[in-house]
């Protein structure tokens, strides 16, 4: 059995989802594809379901009822990679910002490298993203800025979604204890695991925004993140996060 398990969360994803699913199998090591899929009402799922019968036992979907937010999503994937005995989960995005040939560099980080957690990192060798506004650019550059300011964690990219996490982090984790459902939950995610003496290390990357298909981002989320942090950093003061039993 395959050791890493890539989850993709989906909504309306129809234009890319195939095109990501074959790439990611194309590659040298074998990974296998979780797709969390929330009821899509342009067929996504409809995709993957036809493509499962040509990669079986390789591609996996869990069907939700509807948008119930990223970090729901990822949760239900970690619970399933867990309880499938993954050594490697993988959060990736369906659209190609994240490039799959770098599931590789983030497995090596975790797996030959002493990472625990591997973030695909855009900010850690200067600002390595394209197609984004300059105005983008600069609120995703210091919003990162502001969550170090805030929780003193000591990473450049802090808002990544590009990410490899070993078994026992996530064994270590109380999903129930996780708050925030949207960008935060990836805020949240990093500063959790550092905070229970994980190593988290960061791996350059050079983030793509989506060519195909409509981007899920908004401001509400930014907002989520801004007051999140502070949370966070509360209950990292107060000794509040604390390893599942």
């Amino acid at each position: 059995m395959a050791d890493s398990l890539v989850i993709i969360p989906t909504y309306n994803e129809k234009e890319n989802i195939e095109n990501i699913i074959r790439k990611v199998f194309s590659l040298e090591v074998d990974f296998h594809i979780l797709i969390i899929e929330d009821n899509s009402p342009d067929g996504t799922a409809d995709i993957v379901k036809t493509l499962m019968k040509e990669f079986p036992g390789r591609l996996h979907i869990e069907e939700r009822k509807g948008k119930l937010g990223l970090g729901t999503a990822y949760i239900h994937g970690f619970r399933w990679s867990l309880k499938h005995g993954y050594d490697y989960t993988f959060e990736m995005d369906a659209d190609f910002s994240h490039n799959p040939e770098d599931l590789i560099r983030l497995r090596h980080a975790c797996a030959n490298e002493g990472g625990d957690v591997a973030i695909g990192s855009r900010y850690v060798t200067g600002v390595n993203v394209v197609n984004w506004p300059m105005g983008r650019v600069l609120m995703s550059y210091y919003a990162s800025a502001y969550v170090r300011f805030i929780t003193r964690m000591k990473i450049r990219d802090t808002t990544a979604g590009f990410k490899c996490y070993r078994k026992e982090v996530l064994q270590a984790i109380d999903f129930d204890k996780i708050k925030f459902l949207g960008y935060a939950f990836q805020i949240e995610m990093k500063y959790v695991s550092w905070k229970l003496g994980f190593n988290v290390v960061e791996v350059p990357i050079i983030f793509t925004d989506r060519v195909e298909g409509t981007s899920k981002m908004n401001s509400s989320i930014f907002k989520e993140a801004i007051f999140g942090v502070i949370d966070l950093r509360i209950r990292g003061m107060f000794n509040r996060i604390k390893r599942a039993v």
